[in-house]
């Protein structure tokens, strides 16, 4: 059986087209040629490659390096990245318009944003997606939580898990949940203080995300808050080992059941610290952790017990 007869074709410009008029110039086979190249069914033999590029131009032709190609796609945009931009005092080559042009363009340009949403879905969409996009401008995230969390806001909106609550509450949720899926040492304050919302509105679209959402965020880990206060509070190395040892170490009892993970992680830090000779307070400790000095020491007495 020929590969022709194999796999199967479908309206594509790489689908592999019959080429009747040529023949395998070295075993006279039968010859096939898709977007990429010319090549022989029977033998393999390369006969001859597409030279047309059919990616995107990244090339610059003039002086400004103007590309060809737009912004790639973004689940960060309620449109994906096609919106489209109007000018306001020049044209594309950076000349200066008339006033009846700019006029012109102004209507143009009120007319577009005023048929921008096709729907209040849509409208609410792009308003949950930009305070998405504050959210992890202000706590200084990476794109690729940022553009999860962007997905996460568009499946809760998909479930209809928005009806009779707060869009903010749940774009912070949503940056919370990414964060907690991912298992990045975020704090639930953290995302409160950077909110325009309540603490109990974020919690209560938290819960009501996992719940619904059936988010596959693992429990917290101490280990994952120690490089971050190892960092706040500008400690060393040797520090920062000797609390992962302690963190790895009450990870592996009964010690972190029902805890904290970050007042566990800040007793680590606190005993490393006093081991190496830091002048380092309770205060300071429990201040950059964002738990009591009760807390704190009550974890520290349960380590120094095992």
């Amino acid at each position: 059986m020929a590969t022709r007869d194999i796999y199967e074709t479908g309206f594509d410009e790489d689908v592999q087209t019959e080429s009747n008029a040529n023949q395998c110039p070295e075993c006279d086979g039968h010859v096939t040629t898709n977007a990429v190249e010319t090549i022989c069914e029977d033998c393999g033999l390369v006969i001859e490659e597409q030279r047309i590029d059919h990616g995107a131009e990244w090339r610059a032709y003039d002086a400004d390096e103007r590309e060809r190609t737009g912004a790639p796609l973004t689940a960060a945009r309620h449109d994906r990245g096609l919106s489209t931009e109007m000018g306001r005092g020049t044209d594309a080559h950076g000349n200066e318009l008339s006033g009846q042009k700019r006029r012109r363009l102004a209507r143009m340009r009120r007319e577009q944003t005023r048929g921008r949403w096709r729907s209040k879905a849509e409208r609410n969409l792009a308003h949950g997606l930009g305070e998405v996009r504050r959210l992890a401008s202000t706590l200084e995230l990476s794109e690729s939580i940022r553009d999860q969390a962007c997905q996460l806001f568009r499946s809760a909106q998909s479930e209809d898990l928005l009806r009779g609550r707060s869009i903010e509450a749940i774009g912070a949720a949503s940056i919370y949940g990414t964060c907690r899926c991912n298992q990045h040492p975020l704090l639930l304050e953290d995302v409160v203080d950077a909110a325009r919302v309540e603490s109990t509105r974020v919690t209560n679209a938290y819960r009501t995300l996992n719940r619904e959402l059936e988010l596959p965020a693992p429990p917290m880990r101490p280990t994952s808050f120690v490089p971050r206060l190892i960092s706040e509070l500008e400690l060393d190395h040797d520090i920062r080992r000797r609390a992962n040892e302690l963190a790895e170490c009450a990870e592996g009892t009964a010690l972190t059941n029902g805890c904290q993970p970050s007042g566990v992680a800040a007793a680590c830090v606190y005993l490393a610290a006093q081991e190496q000779g830091a002048l380092i307070t309770q205060s300071t400790v429990a201040s950059a952790a964002e738990v009591s000095v009760v807390t704190l020491r009550s974890r520290r007495d349960e380590l120094q017990a095992i």
